[in-house]
């Protein structure tokens, strides 16, 4: 798709979302729109009242209506036909499977209607039928990726268009996450001073890993050492009772959803995601990345595309508990190290995943949307 070079003064975006859940993907939602807010485009939040996203918005600025779209039905699908024919919009970004459908099938039969962008977030597979190829190839304009690599499963497992898809990973405030004082940091957080601290921040999703670090970091040589787990989830539960079986109570953190992120990284010392499934480029990894952070990481998704091996961190296999402990041993027995992949991991946030660059191909990319319907 060509992009045109002029930005109009101002477009309606509308964005939906059928999601209850909180992590990357809302947060890439309230980020982007927020930025888009800022130069001075019109936009609106569609999402079910009872979503966390609809009670964060505020906090972004973000305009919210809510609609029952949190599932197929179709109730869902007039309350979507009654807000698009009452108000005048000039493109629908689509986030889940639920609020896609519902945003397609309400369009049908009315005319000028907006043309839908739908935003992959995950490398989750899609299936190969015909209503899932209706829905991504004749109903949807253009789809964007949160990474290269989930493009190139659309195009390659899935047979989609290869000019109607365009990666957009996730973008990160480069001027605010930045390596910070640890000391400082630390005593803000009432965390130990004087040990090493290893530290993962993501939903307690089952595809996060969180199990296979725990293990992990029971078999780590160095006993002084802290996990910080920073989130929350539906693995909560399991992932306490994890902790009591392996008796790492008083030596494991379990922070919670914060709201800011930013010192619970400048207090770490190592970073680890061992997801293994679902991921784009997971905003944690970038924020970590830009906090100056070693990371240690699987090849999931787009992973690999802030995170090269020695190079901005280590990579290791998911699922292996082996491995994910030779890797943080490794980083935490040698600072050398850890500094080399921390400033090489910064500069790389900064080049390739500033916010702006977000910002300015998804301002183009709706633009010229708009202007080919």
């Amino acid at each position: 798709m060509t992009v045109a070079a002029a930005m109009p003064k101002r477009l309606r975006i509308v964005h939906t979302e059928a999601s209850m859940a909180w992590g990357g993907q809302e947060l890439r939602i309230l980020t982007e729109a927020a930025g888009m807010q800022q130069r001075g485009h019109d936009i609106t939040l569609l999402c079910p009242p009872e979503a966390r996203i609809y009670q964060e918005a505020g906090r972004y600025g973000v305009h919210t209506v809510s609609l029952p779209i949190g599932r197929k039905n179709i109730s869902g699908v007039r309350a979507m036909r009654a807000w698009l024919a009452a108000n005048s919009t000039d493109v629908v970004n689509t986030h889940s499977s639920s609020d896609s459908w519902l945003v397609a099938l309400a369009r049908l039969g009315m005319h000028g209607q907006p043309p839908i962008v739908r935003t992959r977030h995950i490398s989750a597979p899609i299936p190969n039928n015909w209503p899932t190829r209706w829905l991504y190839q004749r109903a949807t304009r253009h789809i964007v990726t949160t990474g290269a690599a989930l493009r190139e499963q659309l195009i390659h497992e899935n047979r989609f268009d290869p000019d109607r898809i365009t990666s957009v990973p996730t973008g990160i405030d480069t001027i605010r996450f930045v390596p910070g004082d640890r000391a400082v940091a630390r005593r803000q957080l009432h965390l130990p001073a004087d040990v090493p601290l290893i530290g993962i921040v993501a939903t307690l999703r089952s595809w996060k890993g969180h199990r296979y670090l725990i293990e992990a970091f029971e078999q780590v040589g160095d006993r002084a050492a802290r996990l910080v787990i920073v989130g929350d989830g539906p693995q909560r539960n399991a992932i306490q009772t994890q902790l009591q079986a392996l008796k790492l109570g008083d030596r494991v953190i379990l922070a919670g959803n914060q709201h800011d992120v930013l010192p619970w990284l400048q207090a770490m010392d190592v970073f680890v995601l061992p997801s293994y499934a679902n991921e784009g480029v997971p905003q944690a990894i970038l924020q970590a990345m830009a906090c100056g952070l070693p990371v240690v990481a699987t090849p999931i998704g787009s992973v690999a595309e802030a995170v090269s091996h020695e190079v901005t961190g280590l990579m290791v296999e998911p699922h292996c508990v082996g491995c994910l402990r030779i890797a943080i041993e490794r980083l935490l027995s040698s600072p050398p190290l850890r500094h080399s992949l921390g400033v090489a991991a910064t500069q790389l946030a900064r080049t390739n995943f500033d916010i702006s660059g977000m910002l300015d191909k998804m301002e183009a990319l709706f633009q010229a949307v708009r202007n080919a319907s």
